[in-house]
């Protein structure tokens, strides 16, 4: 975890929040040690505004950000936070501060996330195709195979708008598979960077 031994109370480092999924910067605020002290306790993010004082992000609206990792900049006077957002980031709404362009990064890791709400959800049981998914073995199964073939098939007609669009159904059935194991696309991600020596 996050060593703070370096940081005087009185600093204040850059804390930039990342959606640990889909990679997206979700927003930029300011920290400070009590701050990151809190978000170490919690798990959850907290940020240090000159009006506001020390906040718990989510504290009134419940759009907490969950911590995954934290680390320092190559100077250690800015903070990367990966968090799963449980809501928007922005104050207008927006899921982040930066537009609809920093969502764009990763589709099939916005699909995990989203693939990752639903088989928690309580609301979501016998109404989602993925919770019937992630609930019948069989089924997940024999629905990770039909895509498989489909998208063979459509590679073998030549059909560019099939291939298309049945890597995309391959893409989140094998989400969903990956999730009945506890895995999500942002273990596939790691295995590709390791095979790239990144």
């Amino acid at each position: 975890m996050l060593t703070l031994d370096h940081l005087a109370p009185e600093d204040r480092v850059v804390a930039v929040a990342q959606h640990a999924v889909s990679g997206a910067v979700l927003m930029v605020a300011f920290a400070d040690r009590e701050a990151l002290e809190r978000t170490i306790a919690t798990g959850e993010m907290h940020y240090r505004s000159r009006t506001r004082g020390l906040w718990h992000k989510g504290a009134t609206s419940g759009n907490v950000q969950k911590v995954v990792s934290l680390a320092w900049d190559c100077d250690r006077d800015a903070v990367l936070a990966r968090v799963l957002p449980a809501g928007p980031a922005c104050h207008t709404g927006e899921p982040t501060c930066f537009g609809a362009a920093a969502l764009a990064a990763d589709a099939a890791g916005v699909t995990s996330a989203v693939v990752r709400a639903r088989a928690t959800d309580p609301g979501a049981e016998g109404t989602s195709y993925t919770r019937r998914l992630l609930a019948d073995r069989n089924l997940r199964l024999k629905k990770l195979g039909e895509e498989a073939a489909e998208l063979v098939l459509g590679c073998a007609d030549g059909d560019r708008a099939r291939a298309v669009s049945e890597t995309a159904d391959l893409v989140y059935h094998a989400i969903v598979a990956l999730r009945a194991l506890g895995a999500g696309w942002e273990d596939v991600q790691e295995e590709l960077r390791q095979r790239h020596g990144e």
